[in-house]
């Protein structure tokens, strides 16, 4: 009797260890606010607009991260994360049900991780986040470029391998290949059954008050994947021409510095688009930005962005964001945001250049349909 209460102590204790040693955890937050927009085209013109804006200041989401402890510093991880619009419930991503992640694979304490599924870029993970005025404030999806050309907050690559390094002394590195999983196209093809493929690389340096990143992403038929990656700014198709997208190259290096209450960042992107029949777009943008905590809860933030393209006449757009931000908690915020962007010069077919404040036309705002727009929200965030 006495040995099976032993034998049935140290089963327990093992299970209990197992368990400890796995865990997976449930997260999320939705974002959710009333904006108003002084132009937005229509069919008889650009109006005025008042709607419910979903996902502004962060993409609403919900995920999956699980871990499990195989011994000697090694985990086997995984994520699964979704995203989709409070406003109707729908999906986000064009409909993928894990839209925004979905990967697994193994890290190691010293070395890094090596993970395989949809991920993001690096553009995104090193340049985004940190360095931007749409990570580092509440301007969000609104701060971030028009229409994310330069991916820093939505570039997700298809059918990845990933690496990213442990940290050593503050200094992370990686580098990513998505496979166009299309026979005899290894680097991708065009057309509606076509295929994308991409590789990225990141450096990035963290110590103390001070950071300093650089990502490079390289898109190859961008028009291919699903879903397709977007080549065109503020209504103007012109811009690239007519031709399908060959390939979609950024660049970037952003700083920030810490001095008590107040961060301060920089950041440029430069990035070109190529077309089959050889014509190539540039874009540049140079932003800038600072946020001050005025008390615990309470932070005020401001924004400056240009943005230009490089075969237009003399086409570039000016924008400045301005927001607080108030902590009612630690996992529920509300926030006031003003966003006011500039379009000057014409196309390459000589239309009028038109303003758009946001990454996306269909979640967002739409485009003008004149030089200037004028975006202000207030909104409600909560993370679970």
């Amino acid at each position: 009797m006495n040995k099976k209460v032993v034998a049935t102590a140290i089963l327990a204790a093992f299970a209990g260890a197992a368990h400890a040693q796995s865990s997976v955890t449930l997260y999320g937050l939705v974002d959710a606010g009333i904006t108003y927009v002084n132009h937005a085209n229509t069919s008889a013109g650009p109006k005025s607009l008042y709607q419910y804006g979903d996902g502004v200041a962060q993409g609403s989401r919900w995920g999956l991260r699980g871990s499990e402890d195989l011994g000697g510093g090694l985990k086997a991880i995984f994520t699964l994360e979704n995203g989709f619009n409070s406003g109707n419930g729908t999906l986000g991503q064009g409909g993928a049900e894990f839209g925004r992640q979905a990967y697994v694979g193994l890290t190691q304490n010293g070395i890094g991780s090596l993970t395989l599924g949809r991920q993001y870029s690096f553009s995104t993970d090193y340049l985004g986040g940190s360095y931007a005025n749409g990570g580092q404030t509440v301007a969000g999806n609104y701060g971030y470029h028009i229409n994310d050309i330069d991916q820093l907050t939505s570039s997700r690559i298809n059918n990845s391998i990933k690496f990213n390094s442990a940290n050593f002394y503050g200094l992370t590195f990686g580098a990513m290949y998505g496979f166009s999983n299309q026979a005899g196209s290894f680097a991708g093809a065009p057309g509606s059954s076509g295929s994308s493929a991409a590789y990225s690389f990141g450096l990035n340096y963290a110590n103390g008050p001070f950071g300093i990143g650089a990502a490079y992403t390289d898109i190859r038929f961008p028009g291919s994947a699903s879903p397709s990656f977007s080549t065109t700014l503020a209504n103007a198709s012109s811009l690239t021409g007519t031709s399908v997208a060959k390939d979609l190259a950024t660049a970037g290096v952003g700083a920030k510095y810490s001095i008590g209450p107040a961060t301060l960042w920089a950041l440029w992107t430069h990035t070109n688009i190529e077309q089959i029949t050889g014509h190539m777009t540039t874009f540049n943008a140079y932003e800038a930005g600072g946020k001050y905590a005025i008390t615990p809860a309470l932070t005020g933030a401001l924004g400056y962005t240009y943005m230009q393209a490089k075969d237009l006449t003399n086409g570039h757009w000016n924008q400045i964001d301005a927001s607080v931000d108030y902590a009612l908690s630690k996992r529920t915020d509300v926030y006031l945001l003003g966003v006011f962007q500039d379009a000057k010069g014409k196309t390459a077919s000589g239309a009028a250049l038109q303003s758009q404040i946001g990454v996306s036309t269909s979640s967002y705002l739409p485009t003008a349909g004149a030089d200037t727009q004028l975006a202000v929200r207030v909104g409600l965030r909560h993370k679970f």
